[in-house]
């Protein structure tokens, strides 16, 4: 298994680097970072070309490449009414762990992030807990009792969930859940930020205002997790090694917990190991509507103002956590089923 982790971990070398040529690459075409640095006022013509000359903006693709992956001297510029102020020093590069600079907001890309990704894995980690052990419970549970009422009701509903976008059960949940309790003068759910800024960033404060965005996310998900549960549960417990538990008198708790669900959740860590590296991506959609202060939002902003930098910064950090998590899933499969072998 070690030999197969290093293996895949030196194939991941040359997969993110051709990730990263293409991602900088299409980088150029999303817009003009220029046209949003002086904010309203519009940038004087002198001043952009020096802008663009100080930034490397004015050098072929390739050398902006270079200079982001491997660094170089950096200028760091704020517009204001005399002009251009500069302020000089040294970039590192990618690969030496220095992000870069925001061009929107003249910060390290690394402050940025790590002011906001705590944020968004305490909103997406908390989702994905909830999603996983109500879609397990769930799909067990349909899964013995098939055909049953419950069960078409959950399949019924799943289907419902499943077909509607995001945004739609964001704004109902915030019309059930917020908007008409206050009307009606009962009590109701926060739909914007993380806390009120009269209570102040208080534990109780930031679970009240987590409680929409983490039914809107969870919804949809629960409803397609369980139903990839119900069929693999319904596959394993037809299988011939769990009648054999079952005729030498096993109880079946012990049958379905500890022979059908180790094989039936292979299916789920596959989704999971799909669903875990885009939590540090954050929920582009759902940040955005809640005004939740996480990674999706600063994503959102950083693409509208063509900020190079933090956008380069998010995929590159997805696309490393993809390759940890596809490695982790294939040790997760070893773990579950004895027959899979790597070596």
């Amino acid at each position: 298994m070690g030999r197969y982790v290093a293996r895949r971990l030196l194939q991941a070398v040359p997969l993110l680097f051709i990730i990263s040529v293409i991602l900088f690459v299409l980088m150029q075409s999303i817009g003009d970072p220029l046209a949003t640095m002086s904010g309203r006022r519009p940038t004087r013509s002198a001043d952009r070309e020096r802008l663009k000359r100080q930034l490397g903006l004015d050098q072929p693709v390739l050398m902006q490449y270079v200079y982001w992956l491997v660094g170089n001297d950096w200028t760091s510029i704020d517009l204001d009414g005399d002009g251009v102020r500069e302020t000089r020093g040294e970039r590192k590069g990618v690969l030496r762990g220095d992000l870069g600079r925001s061009l929107k907001k003249r910060q390290p890309v690394l402050d940025l992030i790590g002011e906001r990704l705590p944020n968004t894995l305490l909103l997406m980690g908390t989702y994905e807990m909830v999603v996983l052990v109500g879609a397990v419970a769930l799909g067990i549970y349909s899964a013995v009792r098939q055909y049953s009422i419950f069960d078409h009701a959950v399949t019924g509903v799943s289907f419902v969930l499943y077909s509607m976008p995001i945004f739609f059960i964001a704004l109902l949940s915030m019309y059930l859940l917020a908007v008409k309790p206050k009307q009606w003068g009962l009590p109701y759910f926060p739909t914007v930020g993380m806390f009120e800024p009269e209570a102040g960033k208080t534990v109780p404060q930031v679970i009240w205002h987590m409680v929409l965005p983490v039914l809107s996310l969870s919804l949809i998900s629960l409803a397609g997790y369980s139903r990839y549960m119900r069929s693999s549960m319904l596959e394993v417990l037809s299988q011939d090694y769990i009648r054999t538990a079952k005729s030498k008198g096993l109880e079946r708790r012990y049958v379905l917990f500890a022979h059908a669900l180790k094989n039936a959740s292979l299916p789920i860590v596959t989704l999971i190991g799909l669903d875990l590296p885009t939590l540090l991506g954050g929920a582009i959609v759902t940040e955005r509507i809640f005004g939740w202060p996480g990674m999706g939002r600063l994503f959102f902003d950083s693409v509208s103002d063509a900020d190079t930098p933090v956008v380069m910064a998010i995929l590159m950090m997805v696309s490393v956590a993809v390759v940890v998590f596809q490695i982790l899933t294939d040790v997760i499969y070893a773990w579950l089923d004895p027959r899979i072998r790597y070596e």
